[in-house]
C-alpha cells in the first residue's frame, strides 16, 4: 500500500501543471512545498509573464512573418549544442518548438489565458542568420503577467483538492528520496514550523518533526539555484569570466537548489550544471521583498552602454541583444557593474521593469492604466526608481551626471568625464544624418520599422545632449541571478535518467530542475519567453506520461 499515487515536490508552475494533469487523469497526488501557502505558484507569480510563441495571430496582426523553420534556426543557433549529453536536450528543444508553433496558444486560451496584443522583441542577437538571437519578435506577454499564467493551474489544482484527489502540504521540506529495489518509492523530510511571511519573503527553516510518504512515483519540480549564490558561484563557468563577488537576486531565497542536490544524491544524472542564465541590467529594489532583491530593466535599444570605466561596450552588445555575450564581456573588464546613459525621452519610452509587481497595468488587467504606455511621461514604477533607486543619477549636464556616477560607486573605479563626453559626442554626431557607421543607430532605426517597437518600445533617434530630450539619466547596472539552464537529465516522457542513460524507475522531473526539459533544452543561451513555457510544457508532458504509466 502507498500513501498516494504520486508525490509532487514543488508547488511552482511546473508542479501545478503536472499535478493538474495527474488529477485530471484520476490519480491521487500529494503536492509538497517547503514554503507557506502564501508563496503558492513559486517564481512564476513574480514573472513578467512572457511566453515564446511562433507564428501567432498576435504576430501576424503586427505583420511579423514567423515560421517553425525560422524559430528552429534561431533556437539551435542560440543553443549551440556541442556535448554528448545534449542528446535529450536537443530532442526536448525540437519538441518544444513544435509545441510553441502548434497547440501551445490554443491550449492556454482554452484555460482562459489571454495575451497583450503587442509582441516584444527580446534577445535580438546582432550576429549572422545562423547565430544567437530572435530573428523576429516572439515575446508574448500574458494578460495578467505571472499571476495570470499561474491562476488557471492553481484553480485546477484547488478544484482537484475539492474532489479529494489532491492534498496540499505546505511547510514540508523534502530531504531525500526513498529508493527501494532500485526504484523511487517515496520521500522523507521535515515539517517546518508555521510561517506567516508574505509571498517571496524568507521563511524559517526550523524543523518540527520528520515525515515520510510512500508513492508509486515522485515528480520533482523544485526549481533552480538562483537564490543560492554560493551554489551559483560553485557552478560558474570560466567562459563567463570570474565568478562575481557581488550579485543581486532575481528570485526568492527558497530557489536554493536543495532538491537538485538531493535528487542527484539518490542516483539521478545531473547534466550541464555550468549552463545558467543571469542578467546584466539588474538594479537594487528600492522596496526589497527578499535579500539582495534585484529588478531587471527590460531595455529598448537606445541607451548608451558603458563599462565601469566609461568605455562603450563593443558591437553587438547593445541593450536587449545578447545577455550572456554581455555578461562574458563584463567578466573581462575587471569590474562587475556597467552603466546605461540615456535621456528622459529614452527612459519614458524604453525602460520597462521585469516582474508582475512592477507592471500594475498588465498584472491588474487595467486598460485605463495601460493607455499610459503610449503617452508621454515616465511610468509610475520607473519614476519610483528614479526617485528612490540607489543606482540612478538624474542631472541636467554631463559633468553633473558623471559626478553623480562617481558618487554612487565612491570612485571605484572612477569614470573620467572626458571619456564619457567623447563617447556621447561621437554617438550624437551619428544621429544628425541618415548615413551612419554606428551599428547601434542602424539597429534603432531598424527596430522602429516594427510597429510594436515604434508604438511603445523604441524612442525616436535623438542626441543624448539635446536639452529638449533631457534631463540626462545614468543607471548603474548590476549582475542579477535568475535561471538554471542545466538540470536533471530526462527523456521525452519526463522520466529522470541515471548516469549511463537508463530511466530511474518511479522518478520524473519537470521545470527548471530539469533544465526545463531533458537537462538543458536551451543549450548555452535562451531566446527568452521560454522559461515559463518550459515549465508549462515539461510539467504537462511529465504529468500526462506518468498518468499513462501508472
Amino acid at each position: 500500500m502507498t500513501d498516494t499515487d504520486v508525490v509532487v515536490v514543488g508547488a511552482g508552475l511546473a508542479g501545478l501543471v503536472a499535478t493538474a494533469e495527474l488529477a485530471d487523469a484520476g490519480k491521487r497526488v500529494v503536492l509538497l512545498d517547503q514554503e507557506p501557502e502564501a508563496s503558492f505558484g513559486g517564481q512564476a507569480w513574480w514573472s513578467f509573464g512572457g511566453l515564446f510563441l511562433v507564428d501567432s495571430p498576435e504576430q501576424r496582426r503586427l505583420r511579423v512573418h514567423d515560421s517553425l523553420e525560422l524559430a528552429r534556426q534561431d533556437w539551435f543557433g542560440t543553443a549551440a549544442f556541442d556535448r554528448a549529453e545534449d542528446h535529450w536536450p536537443r530532442q526536448w528543444a525540437e519538441a518544444y518548438l513544435q509545441f510553441a508553433a502548434g497547440e501551445k496558444r490554443a491550449w492556454l486560451r482554452s484555460q482562459g489565458v489571454g495575451f497583450f496584443p503587442v509582441v516584444g522583441w527580446a534577445e535580438r542577437g546582432g550576429y549572422t542568420a545562423t547565430g544567437h538571437g530572435n530573428s523576429v519578435p516572439r515575446f508574448h506577454i500574458v494578460w495578467g503577467t505571472g499571476p495570470g499564467i499561474v491562476e488557471p493551474f492553481a484553480r485546477r489544482v484547488r478544484e482537484a483538492v475539492d474532489r479529494g484527489l489532491v492534498q496540499l502540504r505546505f511547510r514540508h521540506r523534502v530531504g531525500e528520496l526513498v529508493v527501494s529495489g532500485g526504484a523511487v518509492t517515496g520521500v522523507r523530510g521535515a515539517v517546518l514550523e508555521p510561517s506567516d511571511v508574505a509571498r517571496g519573503e524568507a521563511s524559517s527553516r526550523t524543523e518540527l518533526e520528520p515525515f515520510e510518504l510512500s508513492a508509486q512515483a515522485v515528480v520533482v519540480t523544485s526549481g533552480g539555484i538562483g537564490g543560492n549564490h554560493e551554489l551559483v558561484r560553485r557552478n560558474w563557468p570560466e567562459r563567463l569570466g570570474p565568478a562575481p563577488r557581488r550579485l543581486l537576486s532575481g528570485v526568492p531565497a527558497h530557489v536554493d537548489g536543495h532538491m537538485l542536490e538531493a535528487t542527484e544524491a539518490a542516483g539521478a544524472n545531473l547534466i550541464n550544471r555550468d549552463r545558467m542564465w543571469h542578467y546584466t541590467e539588474g538594479i537594487a529594489n528600492h522596496s526589497p521583498v527578499w535579500a539582495r532583491h534585484g529588478i531587471r530593466i527590460l531595455p529598448g535599444p537606445s541607451s548608451l552602454w558603458l563599462d565601469a570605466t566609461g568605455k562603450r561596450l563593443p558591437v553587438p552588445l547593445f541593450p536587449g541583444f545578447d545577455t550572456l555575450g554581455t555578461l562574458a564581456h563584463i567578466g573581462q573588464t575587471g569590474h562587475e557593474h556597467t552603466w546605461f546613459v540615456a535621456t528622459e525621452k529614452i527612459v519614458e519610452k524604453e525602460f520597462a521593469l521585469s516582474g508582475s509587481e512592477q507592471n500594475p497595468d498588465l498584472t491588474g488587467k487595467d486598460v485605463k492604466l495601460l493607455l499610459n504606455r503610449v503617452k508621454s511621461g515616465v511610468s509610475g514604477p520607473v519614476q519610483a526608481f528614479l526617485d528612490r533607486g540607489e543606482d540612478f543619477v538624474v542631472a541636467r549636464t554631463l559633468p553633473e551626471l558623471v559626478a553623480g556616477m562617481n558618487r554612487i560607486t565612491g570612485g571605484e573605479p572612477e569614470v573620467p568625464l572626458a571619456r564619457v563626453e567623447e563617447e556621447v559626442v561621437a554617438r550624437d554626431r551619428e544621429v544628425a544624418h541618415p548615413f551612419t557607421k554606428d551599428l547601434q543607430m542602424t539597429a534603432i532605426r531598424g527596430a522602429r520599422t516594427y510597429l510594436g517597437d515604434k508604438l511603445i518600445r523604441v524612442a525616436p533617434p535623438h542626441r543624448l545632449l539635446d536639452p529638449e530630450a533631457g534631463p540626462l539619466i545614468a543607471v548603474r547596472l548590476n549582475l542579477l541571478t535568475r535561471k538554471t539552464l542545466g538540470g536533471l537529465e530526462t527523456d521525452l516522457s519526463g522520466r529522470v535518467l541515471r548516469p549511463g542513460g537508463d530511466p530511474f524507475p518511479g522518478l520524473y522531473a519537470a521545470g527548471e530542475v530539469a533544465g526545463f526539459g531533458g537537462g538543458g533544452m536551451h543549450g548555452y543561451r535562451s531566446l527568452e519567453g521560454t522559461f515559463l513555457g518550459g515549465c508549462l510544457f515539461s510539467g504537462r508532458t511529465a504529468g500526462r506520461a506518468l498518468a499513462a504509466d501508472l
